[in-house]
C-alpha cells in the first residue's frame, strides 16, 4: 500500500474536482483520496513518498485512437491533401510496414508511455504490431480493423480478419483486449462491415470506426461526387458510394463506438453519436491533411462525449498526448482557453477511459483502478484555475506512472 502527496491532485471526475495538498493512497485499486493529513492519519501502514514542489497528481492518460503500424513515417507521406495523403498510404504501405521493426514500435509506444497515457486504442490493418501490443506495460484496446469494397472478395477478407482477431483474443489478458474496428463508409462495403459489427457483438467486444473525416468523404457520401469519385475511378470505371452516413451510422445502434474524427458531422449525426458512443477528435491529424477541425461547441450541444486521440505517425510527428492537447488548445480559438483546458483533461482521462468502457480508470476516485500519473510544473502557480491551462502549456513528460498500482515510470 502506498500513498502519494503532492501540492495539488487532479480527481479528473465529472465536476473536474482540484485538490490542494492533497494525497492519493493505493494499492492495485484507489483506497482513498484527500487531505494529505487525513489520507495518511487513515492509512497508518502504507508506505509515504512526499513528491517535489509544484507536483500535480492526476489519472493516467486515455489515448483512445493510434495506428503504430505506419511508425516508420516521418517524410514518406504526402500531407496537404486527404485525397493525395491516401494515395500515397496506399503506394507506400508495403515500405512502411517493412521498414517498422521492433523498436520502431518501441520508440512509438515509448512516447505515449513517457507523456503519461495509462491506456490506449491501437487501431491495426495488419497485426504488425501485436506483439509490442501484448509486452507493453500499457493497457491496450486492440481494435482489429476490417475493410474491403468488393464483397466477391469477402470471403478472403473474412479469413484475414478472423485470423488476425483469433491471434489477438490468443495473447489477450488483463491489459489487452480484443476489439473491432471497421475501417470507413467509403472503404467498407456493408456487408462487411456488418460481418465484423455481428461478430463484435457476439463476443461483447469495443467497436470502432473512422467517420466523417474529410470534405471528400462529405461530398462522396452525400453526392457520389468530389474527390473521392476521382479517386475511386482507379478501381472502378463508375464508381458509386456504397452506402450514405446515417445508413452506416445505424449499423452501430445501441453499441458502445469510438467514431474517430467527426469534422464534417452534421447536427443529426452527431446527435448519433452522442447515444451510442463517443467521438476521439485527432486534431494535428486534421491539420495535416488540410481537415477541418471539429466545431466543439456544436458536438458538445449534442451532449457528444469527446475524447483525444493522436492518430498515428502517418499523420502525426508526435503520439505525445499533450503535444496534442496544445495543438487543440491552439486551434480552437473560439472557445475560452481556460474552460477549454479543463475540458481537454477530461477528454484525456474520464471521457477517454468511458469512451474505451474496459478498464476502470480515467479519474481518481476510491475503488478505481490506480493508473496515477505526477507531473511536475517549472514554479507553483497563483491562481488554482490557471492550473488546466498551465499544465496543458508546460508539460511534456511525466514525473512518475503507475498503472494498477505498480510503477512503471
Amino acid at each position: 500500500m502506498k500513498i502519494l502527496t503532492a501540492d495539488y491532485l487532479l480527481c479528473c471526475d465529472d465536476d473536474f474536482t482540484i485538490m490542494k495538498d492533497a494525497a492519493i493512497c493505493f494499492d492495485e485499486k484507489i483506497i482513498e483520496v484527500g487531505k494529505k493529513d487525513e489520507v495518511i492519519k487513515n492509512n497508518p501502514y502504507a508506505i509515504v513518498k512526499n513528491l517535489s514542489p509544484n507536483s500535480i497528481i492526476m489519472p493516467g492518460l486515455v489515448n483512445t485512437h493510434v495506428h503504430l503500424e505506419y511508425s516508420a513515417n516521418q517524410t514518406t507521406l504526402v500531407y496537404g491533401d486527404f485525397i493525395k495523403w491516401l494515395q500515397s498510404v496506399i503506394k507506400n504501405r508495403e515500405f512502411l510496414q517493412r521498414s517498422c521493426d521492433k523498436k520502431c514500435y518501441n520508440d512509438a509506444v515509448e512516447q505515449m508511455l513517457q507523456s503519461g497515457v495509462t491506456t490506449f486504442g491501437a487501431i491495426s490493418s495488419f497485426g504488425g504490431d501485436l506483439e509490442i501490443c501484448y509486452e507493453t506495460p500499457l493497457k491496450v484496446v486492440y481494435f482489429n480493423e476490417i475493410l474491403g469494397s468488393n464483397p466477391d472478395f469477402a470471403d478472403d477478407i473474412y479469413k484475414d480478419f478472423e485470423k488476425r482477431l483469433q491471434q489477438s483474443f490468443d495473447m489477450a489478458n488483463d491489459t489487452l483486449k480484443p476489439a473491432v474496428s471497421i475501417h470507413s463508409p467509403y472503404s467498407t462495403h456493408p456487408m462487411i462491415a456488418k460481418y465484423a459489427i455481428d461478430l463484435a457483438k457476439e463476443n461483447d467486444l469495443n467497436i470502432a470506426t473512422h467517420f466523417m473525416e474529410s470534405k471528400a468523404e462529405r461530398e462522396w457520401l452525400d453526392k457520389g461526387s468530389g474527390d473521392f469519385y476521382n479517386f475511386m475511378k482507379n478501381f472502378n470505371h463508375n464508381p458509386k458510394p456504397m452506402t450514405n452516413a446515417m445508413s452506416f451510422l445505424k449499423m452501430f445502434e445501441g453499441l458502445n463506438t469510438v467514431f474517430v474524427h467527426g469534422n464534417m458531422c452534421n447536427e443529426e449525426e452527431l446527435e448519433f453519436i452522442s447515444k451510442n458512443g463517443s467521438l476521439s477528435s485527432c486534431v494535428v491529424s486534421n491539420r495535416l491533411l488540410n481537415n477541418p477541425v471539429l466545431d466543439i461547441k456544436k458536438a458538445e450541444n449534442k451532449d457528444v462525449k469527446i475524447t483525444i486521440g493522436t492518430d498515428g505517425l502517418s499523420s502525426n510527428n508526435s503520439l505525445n498526448i499533450w503535444n496534442e492537447m496544445r495543438a487543440f488548445l491552439f486551434s480552437h480559438n473560439e472557445a475560452n482557453v481556460i474552460e477549454l483546458s479543463k475540458n481537454l483533461i477530461k477528454y484525456a482521462t474520464i471521457n477517454g477511459a468511458k469512451a474505451l468502457g474496459i478498464f476502470d480508470g480515467g479519474e481518481l476516485k476510491k475503488e478505481k483502478n490506480a493508473d496515477i500519473v505526477s507531473i511536475v510544473l517549472p514554479n507553483s502557480i497563483t491562481d488554482i484555475e490557471q492550473l488546466p491551462l498551465e499544465l496543458i502549456l508546460h508539460t511534456k513528460e511525466i514525473k512518475s506512472g503507475y498503472i494498477n498500482g505498480e510503477r512503471y515510470v
